[in-house]
């Protein structure tokens, strides 16, 4: 199935009622994984604005909400006044021991806090920006911790990788840990 296809049926999925319920059958958590080869991240991150366009009128009651964990990290860095800090450390101190700064730094509370503090009455998330915001954080981190603080509302997670339903390999190349209780949006077939 080409890209394109595979991101029309995202469409359909947020269109249909029992997506947007939460909970299926099982009682499972409604996180979706939708994955992508990372070639397609410029076509994917136009349809997540698209999505976003369409789903604004009310006449389909979907209040779509994106979190990019890229420009979290930022944001907070901003907020912690450490943000300008992170350069001087780059220069002063080199890429390995900002490395370990920033692994610190970024730790699963800091986008759970956010995450939680901004969610408002939306009732879909989008989480964006895993490709950008690696190694310092990794998927199955904020998968784990986010299905701690949310369980109603539906989780699309669009990763610049392969998901097969266990395993996570972001680009294609580096393998997280193994997440289960995520479903796959839209298969590849």
């Amino acid at each position: 199935m080409t890209i394109n296809s595979r991101l029309q049926k995202i469409r359909e999925k947020i269109q249909d009622d029992a997506f947007i319920q939460g909970r299926g059958l099982g009682n499972e958590i409604s996180f979706y994984i939708f994955d992508y080869d990372p070639k397609h991240e410029l076509i994917v991150r136009d349809e997540i604005k698209s999505l976003k366009r369409t789903f604004r009128h009310e006449m389909y009651n979907r209040h779509i909400i994106e979190f990019d964990l890229y420009k979290i990290l930022l944001e907070v860095a901003k907020e912690k006044r450490i943000y300008q800090q992170i350069f001087e450390m780059e220069k002063t101190e080199g890429n390995e021991f900002l490395f370990g700064a920033l692994t610190d730094f970024a730790i699963p509370e800091i986008f759970m806090d956010y995450i939680m503090e901004n969610i408002g009455n939306h009732n879909v998330i989008f989480l964006t920006g895993v490709g950008k915001i690696y190694p310092f954080v990794r998927s199955h981190t904020i998968l784990n911790n986010l299905q701690e603080k949310i369980d109603r509302i539906p989780v699309i997670m669009f990763y610049p990788g392969e998901y097969d339903g266990q395993s996570l390999n972001l680009f294609g190349k580096f393998k997280d840990e193994n997440y289960y209780r995520a479903f796959q949006l839209v298969d590849h077939k």
